[in-house]
C-alpha cells in the first residue's frame, strides 16, 4: 500500500474550513473545547490532521440532532488519541447514544402530532404544560414566574 507524504496529511485552517463548511472560527471554538486538535509549525500556524475533517462532520451531525457539544465532547474523548479512529470506534459512539436519540425520537414525534392543538389550547399552564414544564419542575422552586422576568 503506497504511502502518503506525511505534509499532505495536514491541512491548513482554511482547506479544513472550506471542505468541512464551516467558519476558521468554528475550528477555533472547537479546538478550544479540546473537541479536535492542531500542531503548529515552525512558523507558529495551525495545521490539522485530515481526519480532523471526519470529526468535525461528527461534530456537525451530532449537533444537528441536538447533541450538547458536551456530550460530543465526551464521545470523542473515547477515540484514540493517536493513529486514526477506525469504523469500529464510530460505530461504538454512536450505540452509547441510540437509546437517547430514540427517546428524544418520540418525544419530538408527540410533539409533532399534538403540536397545533397545543399552540391552540391557549391554557399558558406552566404546570400542565408538558413541553415548557415537564412534571412542574419549576413548581418546586416555589410560586411565580421562574422563567420570565
Amino acid at each position: 500500500m503506497p504511502q502518503l507524504d506525511p505534509d499532505l496529511t495536514w491541512l491548513k485552517p482554511g482547506q479544513v474550513a472550506e471542505r468541512a463548511g464551516v467558519a476558521v472560527s468554528a475550528l477555533h471554538y472547537y479546538e478550544s473545547l479540546g473537541l479536535i486538535r492542531s500542531r503548529r509549525t515552525t512558523g507558529n500556524r495551525r495545521e490539522y490532521r485530515r481526519d480532523t475533517l471526519r470529526v468535525i462532520a461528527f461534530i456537525r451531525t451530532a449537533q444537528r440532532l441536538g447533541v450538547s457539544l458536551r456530550r460530543i465532547s465526551e464521545a470523542l474523548d473515547q477515540l484514540p488519541r493517536e493513529g486514526l479512529p477506525t469504523k469500529r470506534d464510530w460505530a461504538r459512539i454512536s450505540r452509547q447514544w441510540y437509546d437517547e436519540l430514540s427517546e428524544r425520537i418520540e418525544e419530538l414525534t408527540a410533539l409533532r402530532d399534538r403540536f397545533s392543538t397545543c399552540i391552540g389550547c391557549g391554557c399558558l399552564s406552566l404546570t400542565a404544560c408538558p413541553y415548557s414544564n415537564p412534571d412542574d419542575v419549576l413548581g418546586l422552586e416555589g410560586a411565580g414566574a421562574r422563567r420570565f422576568p
